[in-house]
């Protein structure tokens, strides 16, 4: 790309995220409708510039790394107002559910409407283009992920077991949160050594940047990745509370406006992000940083609840009651069958509809009862799906669990 379009796709963007960065830093508070617009746009730039950064990255750091970073930065608003629920939690206890009820409800989006939106992003980008990145016809290919997604598999397979702690105890401890947080370390330790990644080759704004020389590059990167951070820091939770002044002159409960409509905000920059990639035909780096995320999630923020719980004035342990037990069950019996659907690297798009389809049940059957037969549902088809792939889960351990191959 020639330097002035490179120039003029980051001026209109970096100016499309400003208005938002003003209104915050002066304090200023539009109307409902304005906000939505402001924010949300701010949103929306801040996901193309951590895009730009994310790709410029694989120039100088792991491909999986680079995702793992913009997985992590584009997630720092649920981060921020789960946290914030969290510590307030510990001297308001009525925030208590809003902490558990954010948590889940970010990461059931995630694997619910995220990973389908990118296979519906590729299955239409392939159907235009008539012909996938192979040369041949891709009108019916799935999304298949990268053997090095493995690492984040195996993973998320650890944490996947502990995660059935809390609905078990009824509480968050902290015993929950050291193997948690040491599993995320783990996995930023073992995907850090994989060294540079050139499989797929930098489009649009990210190829200027990679062909600049080393020190502007990289300047460039992190300059992207500190400005899409506080831009999506700026913007997600003023454009969640717009719209949960919105849901609520609609009459809409609390409760749920926490649960969905501020995770819908603060997701929207990865989501974004992986359509984008799936629309580009880069369905493993599309599926890839939707994983990397619900990695980083199940993880590194669940363990870091408690403290800040603790932090608040509360307990080391932050308590759940009989809903939220429910819910924290519900999420973690949905990540068993995603892991599942993914574990052989390849996802149909068949399993793309099955995961959306009983994300959308919750909504139609919303009872204590419904909750636990749609947990029981997740688990029995999760549970034979790893049983029948048994061969690629232990691949996958494998691979996350041995030192990365000398170079």
């Amino acid at each position: 790309m020639e330097k002035r379009t490179a120039v003029t796709r980051v001026g209109l963007t970096v100016a499309a995220a400003l208005p938002a960065l003003v209104l915050r830093l002066t304090g200023t508070h539009p109307p409902p409708v304005v906000a939505t617009l402001v924010y949300g746009l701010g949103v929306l730039a801040a996901a193309v510039v951590l895009m730009w950064a994310s790709e410029t990255a694989r120039a100088d750091i792991s491909g999986a790394l680079a995702l793992a970073l913009l997985a992590l930065i584009a997630v720092l608003p649920e981060y921020a107002v789960d946290l914030y629920y969290a510590y307030a939690a510990g001297h308001r206890p009525e925030y208590t559910a809003y902490a558990a009820a954010n948590m889940t409800g970010a990461n059931r989006l995630l694997i619910g409407v995220g990973w389908a939106v990118v296979v519906l992003a590729f299955a239409l980008a392939t159907r235009r283009r008539g012909r996938g990145r192979h040369g041949r016809s891709s009108a019916r290919r799935d999304v298949t992920l990268y053997p090095a997604h493995r690492i984040e598999l195996g993973y998320l397979s650890l944490a996947a077991v502990v995660a059935f702690v809390p609905p078990l105890a009824d509480e968050i401890g902290w015993y929950v949160s050291i193997p948690l947080l040491a599993i995320y370390v783990a996995y930023i330790l073992r995907i850090a050594r994989g060294g540079p990644d050139t499989a797929e080759e930098p489009m649009g704004v990210a190829a200027y940047f990679t062909a600049l020389p080393a020190v502007p590059r990289r300047l460039a990167t992190c300059g992207g990745f500190v400005f899409g951070a506080v831009i999506v820091f700026a913007s997600a939770e003023p454009f969640a509370e717009a719209l949960v002044h919105l849901g609520t002159s609609a009459g809409i409960d609390r409760f749920l406006l926490v649960q969905w409509l501020a995770p819908l905000a603060s997701e929207a920059p990865e989501l974004i992000v992986a359509t984008v990639y799936a629309w580009r035909l880069r369905d493993a780096d599309g599926i890839g940083a939707l994983l990397s995320s619900k990695v980083n999630q199940w993880t590194l923020l669940i363990g870091t609840l408690p403290f800040a719980y603790r932090a608040g004035g509360g307990a080391w342990s932050l308590p759940l009651d009989a809903r939220q037990a429910e819910e924290v069950l519900l999420t973690a019996a949905q990540t068993v069958l995603g892991l599942g659907f993914l574990i052989d690297l390849v996802f149909r798009r068949w399993e793309a509809a099955v995961l959306f389809v009983l994300f959308a049940i919750q909504f139609a059957i919303p009872s204590e009862q419904a909750r636990l037969v749609l947990a029981g549902i997740y688990l029995a088809a999760g549970f034979t799906v790893l049983i029948t792939k048994h061969r690629a889960l232990a691949a996958a351990m494998s691979t996350a669990l041995r030192p990365p191959a000398s170079r």
